[in-house]
């Protein structure tokens, strides 16, 4: 058993969907639409963000890069998940796996601290007008977006340097990705430092900047019905409608995955499909339902577009 312990794979095995090989095609066309729909959908997003002037604003700012984010988070995995749902051998090498794994939860904590941010950016802008300019500066909105993006990254380094040191007694991960706690199931022993890791991270990443949320919009809806004037209701009411809209997606998603208790019965099938819904569906739906209930988003696409439109035209002639 020592010796088993101390075995390094050089590669795993993705079970992933591969007990059900008659849905294993329905879930490639499902996945593939999604994904660039996706793509598309958020290179739209951060396109008009930086080249519509009117867009210069923290709000955008926050979105273009949620949209980075989203690209970046299906990108790690989704590309895999394609080539293994036609592949025979649904390999992935220890490197590939530990990046896959890193860019994830990277991505996916960082999305976790940038929607808190994007909340108080909300909080001030409707409960706080006449300061906003001076609050949400420019620079406090890249430096809060740069600590977004620190915190992820240092957090997933972390959770991933740590998991990837326990040994492993298989190679086989019941997943379509090397997700984290897929990986853990294959530990010859429980770790207690990367259990407390984990609990630590998780609690710090999902409860508290939900927490946070919930609050912002307590002050916020509270503000908005004291809005005399209905237009003006309805506007802050637009403004925050598609923001809630998402962080409940993100969060139902997430928390439904990292703060069940361990000896939840549901089985690692539906953990799996949870997980595609929240690495797939979730990033696409993103730009579509801030485009949706955004009227300035929805002119700047069209102004885009017939730029492009004219450019090609003349092109032409």
């Amino acid at each position: 058993m020592q010796g088993e312990n101390l075995t390094v794979w050089s590669f795993f095995l993705l079970e992933g969907f591969s007990r059900y090989p008659a849905l294993e095609i329905v879930l490639f066309v499902f996945s593939l639409v999604m994904y660039l729909i996706t793509l598309l959908g958020n290179s739209t997003l951060i396109l008009i963000t930086v080249l519509d002037s009117r867009l210069q604003t923290p709000m955008y700012l926050f979105l273009g890069n949620l949209s980075v984010l989203d690209i970046c988070y299906t990108s790690a995995s989704v590309p895999t998940l394609l080539v293994n749902l036609l592949s025979s051998q649904k390999t992935i090498i220890f490197s590939g796996c530990a990046v896959q794994m890193y860019l994830s939860l990277a991505m996916g904590s960082t999305e976790c601290v940038l929607l808190a941010v994007t909340a108080y950016d909300r909080y001030v802008a409707i409960c706080e007008p006449l300061r906003y300019p001076v609050i949400m500066s420019r620079q406090v909105c890249v430096q809060m977006a740069a600590v977004s993006w620190v915190t992820g990254c240092l957090t997933a380094l972390l959770e991933t340097s740590f998991t990837l040191q326990v040994p492993l007694c298989g190679n086989l991960i019941d997943h379509f990705t090397c997700e984290i706690l897929a990986v853990l199931k294959l530990a010859c022993t429980r770790s207690l430092l990367v259990d407390t890791i984990m609990l630590v991270v998780t609690v710090l990443l999902l409860p508290g900047p939900m927490l946070f949320i919930c609050i912002s919009y307590v002050f916020i809806l509270s503000t908005i019905l004291r809005i005399s004037s209905a237009e003006g209701r309805h506007k802050a009411f637009s403004t925050c409608g598609a923001h809630l809209t998402v962080v409940i997606l993100f969060y139902g998603a997430a928390l439904s995955m990292y703060l069940k208790p361990s000896s939840s019965s549901s089985s690692q099938e539906v953990d799996k499909i949870i997980s595609l819904l929240y690495g797939v569906l979730t990033p696409m739906l993103n730009p579509i339902i801030y485009s949706l209930r955004n009227k300035e988003v929805k002119e700047a696409v069209k102004k885009v577009l017939g730029r492009m439109l004219w450019y090609r035209a003349h092109g032409r002639l």
